[in-house]
């Protein structure tokens, strides 16, 4: 049985750890680096760092924020924030990622999946998605969830991993911190169409959402969450216990 993952997120902005709902409202909650240390003792399989504002703002990811981070976790760090050029995967690998998430730099320039795979390799590459409903329609939404690219998900999914990607990170804006469940029928329309592992975010509000997810969509390798680990609503330990307790396989 394949080891399912729990994954904690830092959406950062200028420096700090921060956390919306549907991708705003954001709200201060911590120092990155601080919470880092403390989710790389307290069971996270894997931690992913977001610059949240980088592309918006037209700059370059924060590093000095993200190579504090690196100095305290000895777990897979995955990174992500205005990655445009195959020259971005190398400035945040040399800071201590281990994966690099691209997102809206991909929907510009989809060639970027297929260079920075070749460079680096499938397993460097994560295809990040923000995905709305719009009309019916599971949609990519770009720029930190403000633009309509009309591009279809699970489409783009597949093209994804066509290219190279070697994951993918979906998160569900209409989920996104309102703490009622993952978006489980958008995750079974994009497990279908993949064979690459998918990191489900966006809607994780307790113990019972995870079982959900792992049980209801078994092309579901990891879960994402945010707010309900930085304000200690859920410990990992406890909930990889309880979803073993499940019969779901965690490392504990």
């Amino acid at each position: 049985m394949i080891t399912k993952r729990i994954i904690p997120c830092l959406d950062v902005r200028g420096g700090r750890v921060v956390k919306g709902k549907n991708f705003q409202g954001i709200q201060d909650v911590d120092d990155p680096a601080a919470l880092a240390e403390f989710y790389n003792s307290a069971g996270a399989d894997e931690l992913v760092f977001y610059d949240i504002t980088a592309t918006v703002e037209g700059r370059r990811l924060f590093t000095d924020a993200l190579a504090r981070v690196a100095e305290r976790v000895f777990i897979p760090l995955t990174v992500g924030g205005s990655i445009n050029r195959v020259e971005d995967f190398e400035r945040v690998l040399a800071c201590g990622a281990d994966k690099v998430s691209v997102n809206s730099g991909a929907v510009r320039d989809p060639g970027l999946i297929d260079r920075a795979a070749a460079r680096y390799g499938s397993q460097c590459v994560v295809l990040s998605m923000d995905v709305k409903r719009v009309d019916g329609r599971f949609t990519v939404f770009s720029g930190g969830g403000r633009v309509n690219t009309g591009m279809d998900a699970v489409k783009w999914a597949a093209e994804g991993q066509k290219r190279g990607a070697g994951e993918l990170v979906v998160n569900s804006i209409d989920t996104d911190g309102v703490k009622g469940g993952f978006d489980i029928e958008m995750l079974r329309a994009i497990a279908d169409a993949v064979s690459i592992p998918i990191i489900a975010s966006g809607g994780a509000g307790s113990a019972e959402d995870f079982a959900e997810l792992f049980s209801g969509v078994p092309g579901v390798d990891a879960g994402l969450a945010a707010s309900i680990f930085h304000y200690k609503t859920v410990d990992i330990q406890k909930l990889k216990q309880y979803l073993r307790s499940r019969g779901i396989e965690m490392r504990i």
